[in-house]
């Protein structure tokens, strides 16, 4: 799998529930549907945004089979596979059925606040026993350890099967760092939905993008739009989403996207405890939004 065909737009899939928790594979269908139709180039299976922190071994096999099943080649699939036990992952990593999977996203490990040393360990581990090429994925929001522009370079220069980082950090500098020194078909993706402009204004390759369930065309156009460096095209349907971006991530992700995909009838709002529904103020914001949002494509 070329690295190039991670550019451009992935978006990481919600995972919709029923009322009493089982998965609503029904739902999901339609998703990733509506997703394709949309013109994203990619679908991320299992990633934060899919709450696989709260599902089985199981579950988590279905869902991936599910997902293969469905998108039957019509775009390249990454399926999350991460943890804070290294040797647990490598381990989760030799088992995987790499069938019609094209690259595996990685976080950094959580909880253990590892150093740059035991990032650099870990990730030279995980590549050392994939067969599937890693992105890397830094968020230290939620993981509270940030890996850094030197350790990403140094990894991206030695393992070939590290092919790019989904970068959460909010650190445009860092991110200009990673840039500037990373090997050139080297990934840096953006996990930040209100940067992702910005970034590729840097440099950066794309976005795995949460927004992107909801306004896929809208999102995609945005991005393919920054990419080819029609700038006007793209800053338009960018500020055009921007308080969307904003309300769904009011109140945590994913209950912010699962409130506007409930809005726009495509799930139900239901959540895997510890994470509840959005508050009533977020969940009013998100739907002023959504029905007064006069798309920029109805005017091209």
């Amino acid at each position: 799998m070329e690295a190039a065909n991670f550019n451009g737009t992935g978006v990481a899939l919600i995972t919709p529930f029923h009322k009493y928790g089982t998965i609503d594979f029904t739902s999901l269908g339609k998703l990733i549907d509506y997703v394709i139709k949309g013109g994203v180039d990619y679908l991320v299976a299992l990633g934060t945004t899919s709450e696989a922190a709260t599902m089985s071994d199981d579950e988590k096999v279905a869902i991936v089979d599910f997902v293969v099943d469905k998108v039957d080649g019509k775009v390249p699939i990454v399926v999350g596979l991460g943890g804070n036990n290294t040797l647990g992952v490598e381990s989760l990593i030799k088992k995987m059925p790499y069938h019609n999977i094209d690259a595996l996203l990685s976080v950094t490990p959580y909880y253990n606040k590892p150093n740059q040393k035991g990032l650099y360990y870990h990730y030279k581990t995980l590549a050392g026993a994939s067969e599937l090429p890693i992105i890397m994925y830094n968020v230290p929001s939620r993981t509270n350890t940030n890996m850094s522009a030197e350790t990403t370079v140094k990894l991206a220069h030695e393992f070939s099967n590290i092919i790019g980082i989904k970068e959460a950090s909010g650190d445009l500098m860092q991110v200009q760092k990673i840039l500037r020194d990373k090997p050139k078909d080297f990934l840096v993706i953006s996990g930040d939905d209100s940067l992702t402009y910005s970034m590729i204004g840097t440099g950066a390759a794309g976005v795995i993008s949460v927004t992107a369930n909801a306004y896929p065309a809208e999102y995609s156009a945005m991005v393919k739009a920054a990419c080819n460096k029609k700038y006007k095209k793209a800053i338009e349907l960018n500020f055009s989403l921007l308080e969307f971006m904003d309300a769904i991530f009011e109140d945590g992700n994913p209950a912010g996207i699962k409130s506007a995909l409930n809005t726009m009838g495509l799930i139900k709002h239901n959540l895997r405890l510890p994470l509840v529904k959005v508050n009533v103020q977020t969940a009013n914001r998100i739907k002023t939004f959504i029905d007064t949002f006069k798309s920029p494509l109805l005017n091209k």
